[in-house]
């Protein structure tokens, strides 16, 4: 691989150099060279080849394994971990920054395109607080799988390029309910153009250092909103704008899909509109707006599906709070915010259009989508698989929207499916566009199979017990979400599952 290829432009930013591990605050200061944990005996678990040679660190070998868990580094890599601050369930925090995430850098491939890399799990760090700074596999297969689940579904996201066993044995109680066990280690060498959050910025406005606020910002809109003139008087505005609008974007495709993150915490959010720290997240089931798939999230879920977008619009409100300073113009920041909450319906309702095969959205398209919820609801139906036989419905001519329900038989209202699918069939009656053309809207926004929280929960078992078939089969279906493959993947959770501790809501620990 190509690790003598790694540079480090942060630390052109002040920086704390003194190797002190000890969790602590450090003010006036974007990140602390740290030293990554010895791990002895590592051991590959996945290694995501196409994405190396994708962003440039090229062909892997075998001797090259403790690199993936931040051991043996070339003297020309430092590694740092980086300080920022959040709002955590809505109060504020104050200094966070990345407890059990640590960089190598950052790696450019041919064309120029720059790309960070990132360590999880690979030890303590200045912010890792009451921990330990590393992770168990549980958590990192999770992630591993879901990022490039999410890559292939179309939803902008960080990326796992490999997944180690660390040889060692973590002790996490997975649930908050006073019963530590210990698990299987693991480290996640990941990559995204740039891990910067929201919580970088609220960290350098909490230091009142304009200057630092500034320059972050500069060198985000530099990196990574080439589209904005560095000299513009109002580039800051004009950011934030931009900011705000990949947000929107972000959001309504995890709502496409069904994607429920579990803790959108102001640390959590991506100031690219990327996917990132995926941890007690899960894929919507049964329909319901106020899943929640975090155990910390209860009972008020804060973060459930259906108010996803209501707390992206909220966090950007922090967001425009911390770079206030460098805007300093409260109505246009009010008006980007009150069009993000009228944009985001317009979009979500586009969206819907385009998975029902709708050739736009019409006046009487509010009521109909009004009712499908209501259907979806009080019949219990899977949100994916409810898209899958509806398109099938229309190739076959035969009807099968029973068969997502999760009621038990006697308890399925029939004749309101009924009512509905032919209200359907009379809105397509509607379209001005093909039946071919309606179909490929719906193939292409109505994925096949997902990543659900049961196969997750099987393949980790699986996995620690020396079996990898089922891994191999699943990064197979990950990769083609939209087709019809390995269809004993993609059915509802089997009822066996229903209680089992991991397969529904997960902890932060997850």
């Amino acid at each position: 691989m190509n690790t003598h290829q790694i540079t480090q432009r942060f630390f052109q930013f002040p920086g704390d150099k003194s190797l002190n591990p000890y969790p602590r605050q450090t003010p006036n200061v974007l990140y602390s060279w740290v030293v990554p944990h010895n791990f002895t005996s590592p051991k590959l678990v996945l290694f995501n080849q196409k994405l190396a040679n994708e962003i440039g660190l090229g062909s892997f070998s075998e001797n090259e394994i403790p690199f993936l868990v931040g051991n043996d580094l070339p003297d020309t890599i430092q590694p740092y971990s980086t300080a920022y601050a959040g709002h955590q369930f809505g109060n504020w925090a104050g200094q966070l920054g990345d407890g059990r995430a640590i960089y190598a850098g950052e790696i450019s491939n041919e064309s120029g395109k720059i790309y960070e890399l990132q360590w999880k799990g690979t030890g303590l760090t200045p912010y890792s607080r009451h921990a330990d700074g590393k992770a168990v596999f549980r958590s990192s297969l999770r992630e591993y799988l879901m990022s490039e689940a999410m890559h292939h579904l179309g939803v902008p996201t960080s990326r796992a390029i490999s997944l180690c066993f660390t040889g060692e044995k973590v002790v996490r109680d997975m649930l908050y309910n006073g019963n530590p066990q210990e698990e299987n280690g693991a480290v996640v060498l990941r990559t995204s153009e740039s891990f910067l959050r929201f919580g970088h910025f609220e960290f350098a406005s909490l230091q009142s250092d304009e200057n630092l606020l500034k320059n972050l910002a500069d060198f985000t809109i530099e990196n990574y909103y080439p589209e904005i003139e560095q000299n513009l008087p109002n580039k800051y505005a004009l950011w934030f704008e931009k900011i705000a609008e990949r947000t929107l974007d972000l959001v309504i495709n995890w709502l496409r899909v069904g994607f429920v993150h579990g803790v959108m915490n102001t640390d959590n959010m991506s100031i690219l509109g990327e996917t990132i720290d995926y941890g007690p997240f899960a894929m919507l089931e049964e329909y319901d707006l106020n899943f929640t798939s975090n155990t910390t999230d209860l009972p008020g879920r804060r973060y459930a599906f259906g108010k996803q977008g209501q707390m992206a619009q909220w966090n950007l409100w922090q967001l425009a709070n911390a770079l206030f300073p460098l805007i300093n113009d409260a109505e246009f920041l009010q008006n980007i915010l009150e069009k993000f909450g009228k944009n985001f319906w317009k979009k979500h309702d586009e969206m819907l259009a385009k998975k029902f095969g709708f050739d736009g959205v019409k006046v009487s398209d509010e009521e109909f989508f009004i009712r499908w919820q209501h259907l979806m609801l009080s019949e219990e139906m899977d949100y994916t698989l409810f898209f899958v036989e509806l398109e099938k419905a229309r190739e076959t001519g035969i009807q099968n929207l029973a068969t997502t329900s999760y009621l038990s038989e006697e308890k399925i209202d029939r004749e309101k499916i009924n009512q509905f699918f032919d209200e359907y069939l009379a809105r397509l009656e509607q379209n001005t566009i093909t039946k071919e053309e309606s179909l490929k809207l719906m193939k292409t926004h109505n994925p096949k199979f997902i990543l659900r929280n049961y196969l997750l929960y099987d393949c980790i078992q699986r996995v620690e017990n020396g079996d990898s078939e089922m891994l191999c089969q699943l990064i197979k279906a990950i990769e083609n979400p939209y087709e019809t493959r390995y269809e004993h993947f993609q059915q509802k959770r089997p009822t066996h599952y229903n209680d089992v501790l991991g397969c529904s809501m997960l902890s932060c620990s997850s």
